[in-house]
């Protein structure tokens, strides 16, 4: 089984890259957020995981171990295949993803292209539990984002991120910024203090 891969970008498609190692080229499917960052000559390292039919064999490349992470656990949900697994990692990063499900922000989620309304609300409430674990953020004073944001109180929470969507700010925006500011401000920040904070990490 293919691990991991070093070599030059040789092409970028829609969905894939072919990376050469060597002189031989595997073609490994990516996130659009990853490929947008590739273009061809660059040097590149990968986390692979590789997927092994009786017809094919198919590599997904990650650019760390806790997005690869992130990829498998999602498909621990039912209706989620390495299609969506990959979709989702494509519209937020791993530590997004980790805000986004600890603040309950299932809307974040449902930003991927092929994710509904259920299913984000499935992935969020099924990977609540595994959220800090995956994340392995920390923040000043020990502790993880996971753990603070938490803490927090759900209604302050939801009318924090409520407002900075109203402002015009998507999902994945405002939870990243509703995180930050938890924190910064401690888990029990009220809404106004959220929001001012949010609004500063947002416009920094």
């Amino acid at each position: 089984m293919i691990g991991k891969l070093k070599g030059l970008v040789d092409a970028v498609g829609e969905t894939h890259a072919i990376i050469d190692v060597n002189g031989v080229g595997y073609e490994v499917q990516l996130s659009t957020r990853t490929l947008r960052n590739l273009t061809p000559g660059d040097e590149v390292a990968l986390t692979i995981d590789t997927h092994v039919r009786d017809d094919a064999i198919r590599l997904f490349g990650f650019q760390s171990e806790v997005e690869r992470s992130w990829f498998r656990t999602l498909q621990t949900i039912q209706g989620v295949g390495a299609k969506v697994a990959l979709g989702v990692l494509g519209i937020l990063p791993p530590s997004d993803l980790g805000h986004a499900i600890t603040l309950d922000n299932w809307a974040a989620v449902a930003e991927t292209p092929g994710v509904g309304k259920k299913l984000a609300q499935r992935i969020v409430a099924e990977l609540k539990d595994k959220a800090p674990n995956l994340q392995g953020a920390t923040i000043a004073g020990g502790g993880s984002v996971s753990d603070a944001t938490a803490s927090v109180a759900s209604d302050a929470q939801a009318e924090a991120l409520s407002a900075l969507n109203n402002l015009g700010y998507n999902p994945a925006q405002a939870t990243t910024a509703v995180a930050k500011a938890i924190e910064q401000l401690g888990r029990d920040a009220d809404t106004s203090a959220l929001i001012r904070r949010g609004l500063k990490e947002l416009s920094s």
